[in-house]
């Protein structure tokens, strides 16, 4: 039986990630840790969360997770989800400074003060509901269709060095990238466990992916 960890580090929607997955493939054993041990022997590791990148980082690296999940990184498909993506990155201008995991070469800032649409309307932040995504070529994209709607929830978002590994983009007003990419590593802004019918089929997808 094919296994995936879910990793507990204290922030994340960890029961409804856990279900959505046993949804998306009920032959599949999603286990919700915090161990090293049951994280590296899982088949496939997801990461998600929610809050501040300072606290997830400090609980990051009080736990000792933060140098498991560069090792996953490095082994075995890994899916970042919401402030887990943004972890992923070098940095993030939240709190002033935090440093990330490193992961993906890049930044994580946030939405100008002023956003407004096309007919000038101001847009809130944090950037809440569903918006369009658009796909770049990748396998975890298998059976949703371009310009699929998934739901966020964030006032930060990624700044990649490499344009090259983005995997997916999204208008609020500008394109900013929503989804990365990179080898063994895929990583979303949005919540797929909170994405209906688009989101079980990309929790599936990253179930059966063969990196």
């Amino acid at each position: 039986m094919s296994s995936v960890a879910v990793i507990d580090y204290g922030m994340g929607n960890l029961h409804s990630i856990a279900k959505a997955l046993q949804h998306a493939d009920p032959s599949v054993d999603v286990q919700i840790s915090s161990t090293a041990a049951a994280i590296l022997q899982a088949d496939r590791v997801v990461f998600p969360g929610v809050g501040a990148m300072r606290d997830c980082m400090l609980a990051l690296n009080g736990s000792g997770l933060a140098e498991v999940i560069r090792q996953v990184a490095n082994t075995k498909p890994l899916l970042g989800i919401c402030l887990g993506m943004q972890a992923l990155l070098t940095d993030s201008a939240e709190n002033g400074h935090t440093d990330g995991l490193g992961v993906f070469s890049g930044h994580v800032v946030r939405f100008a003060q002023e956003l407004a649409d096309t007919d000038g309307v101001r847009l809130k932040i944090p950037h809440m509901g569903w918006n369009q995504v658009r796909q770049q070529p990748h396998a975890l994209w298998q059976g949703i269709a371009q310009d699929s709607r998934f739901y966020f929830v964030h006032s930060y978002y990624a700044q990649p060095d490499d344009g090259a590994i983005v995997a997916a983009t999204c208008d609020y007003p500008n394109a900013f990238a929503c989804a990365l990419a990179q080898d063994n590593v895929f990583a979303v802004q949005f919540h797929p466990e909170k994405s209906q019918t688009v989101g079980l089929q990309l929790l599936k997808n990253f179930l059966h992916w063969d990196v």
